[in-house]
């Protein structure tokens, strides 16, 4: 068989509720020289069956049926099986426009100094309607792009990305450390080997909805990202990265010993801190003492007193009280 001109790579793990759209919608694109790895890590709803039964209806689904792993082997598995020289994201909850991977692939063709290019997204809900968002649109340029690394601003949406495998792979591909923010960690990574950037067009509808891994583990999420931004100053400023070889991330505490420098670990809430202010599930976990220590620390932000008003709200009195308490100290 000929080698594809872009392999897209999904995994799938319990999304029986979603896939089927997202499936049509990549085999419904103008650009039909691809191969579709699809790994079913381990679910135990009917998702196997229905990536079994669009395989045995179009041959460029390549499906690997098996136990579960997480999401960054498979996203690593995926990336080593496909055959392209063009790697193509995609998620079993989200919809590709018909056009998204014909523009990406003219793109890179006309642009050999660009190693990734995203698209702009449509956001919706669980129900495929309109879904407001408030933040910036990703950025077009490598200039921008890291401008927007400097700022905390959104880079590439990860299943609108389409990548060189071979810049790709001689990164590391993903870090197990990063989990649920592997993906930034990836594009830090890459923006010292590569430029990166967006088609400014919305090609890629982007779903939101409570179960989704940025919504069941942010805390955990902003942690690593904060993490990944630290070991991108230190790659930049010709220091060594001491992430690079971690399977997982170490304890906030223990941030100042591995990067050899007193206050890492507190920098690294003041950058969390304020991206949980708004989550009822951080403050109901882990994410409460990270902003308690925030505010030990002397951390102030807008929006504090109000956290915890709505910590009351939420039904956690005794901690609305004990944030209460914090910031009137200070």
């Amino acid at each position: 068989m000929p080698v594809p001109a872009i392999s897209v790579a999904m995994s799938v793990y319990n999304a029986e509720r979603f896939l089927a759209d997202a499936i049509d919608s990549v085999l419904g694109q103008s650009f039909a020289d691809f191969e579709f790895l699809i790994v079913d890590d381990g679910s135990t709803d009917g998702s196997a069956d229905i990536i079994c039964a669009y395989a045995g209806r179009d041959a460029r689904i390549r499906p690997v049926i098996r136990e579960n792993r997480g999401l960054i082997a498979s996203l690593n598995e995926l990336l080593e099986r496909a055959q392209a020289p063009l790697f193509a994201r995609m998620d079993a909850d989200d919809v590709c426009l018909p056009e998204r991977f014909g523009a990406q692939h003219t793109f890179l063709e006309a642009h050999p100094d660009y190693g990734v290019v995203g698209t702009w997204t449509l956001d919706i809900d669980e129900a495929g309607k309109p879904y407001r968002l408030h933040g910036r649109d990703h950025p077009v340029d490598h200039a921008s792009f890291l401008e927007a690394i400097e700022k905390d601003q959104p880079l590439i949406c990860h299943p609108a990305a389409m990548m060189r495998r071979d810049v790709v792979r001689s990164v590391g591909g993903y870090h197990a450390a990063f989990r649920h923010c592997e993906d930034y960690d990836l594009w830090l990574r890459l923006a010292s080997v590569t430029r990166l950037g967006n088609i400014p067009e919305r090609l890629v509808r982007y779903r939101h909805y409570d179960e989704q891994v940025s919504s069941r583990h942010i805390t955990e999420q902003q942690i690593g990202a904060a993490i990944a931004k630290t070991a991108y100053r230190e790659r930049s400023a010709g220091r060594p990265d001491p992430t690079a070889t971690l399977a997982q991330l170490p304890s906030l505490d223990t941030l100042d010993a591995l990067f050899g420098r007193e206050g890492t670990a507190r920098e690294v809430r003041r950058q969390v801190a304020p991206n949980l202010l708004y989550s009822r599930k951080a403050m109901a976990e882990d994410g409460f003492a990270l902003l308690c220590q925030y505010v030990r620390e002397g951390g102030r932000t807008p929006g504090l007193w109000r956290a915890a008003a709505r910590l009351a709200a939420f039904g956690m009195p005794r901690k609305a009280a004990h944030l209460a308490a914090l910031l009137a100290l200070g």
